[in-house]
């Protein structure tokens, strides 16, 4: 099934706790790709395992389970050019990067 990041980041901007979020597909060992929510919280101390259980669920309440985050981290400030437009393409490779360095 194919996952449109931007309605699960549509969802989770909507948290007054989260300043900016990106959705990518990570490597997941059952589904080949899994949803990752890299998420920059408008206060650093709200970042940890609680946070992230609010933003799952504030998630499965409004779509398919399918279409949620089955992890979330945190980034104190997401990769952007210099006119704003946000990299999800490094965000994505970190993941694909460490996943192919364990492969090797």
């Amino acid at each position: 099934m194919n996952v449109y990041p931007q309605e699960t980041e549509n969802v989770l901007i909507l948290l007054p706790k989260v300043a900016e979020v990106a959705v990518v597909g990570v490597p997941d060992a059952e589904m080949g790709e899994a949803v990752k929510a890299v998420v920059q919280p408008r206060d650093w101390g709200d970042a940890g395992p609680s946070l992230a259980q609010e933003l799952v669920d504030f998630c499965r309440e409004r779509l398919s389970s399918l279409k949620c985050p089955r992890s979330v981290d945190f980034d104190a400030a997401l990769p952007r050019d210099d006119a704003g437009k946000l990299y999800k393409r490094e965000i994505r490779a970190r993941y694909w990067r460490d996943r192919d360095a364990r492969i090797a």
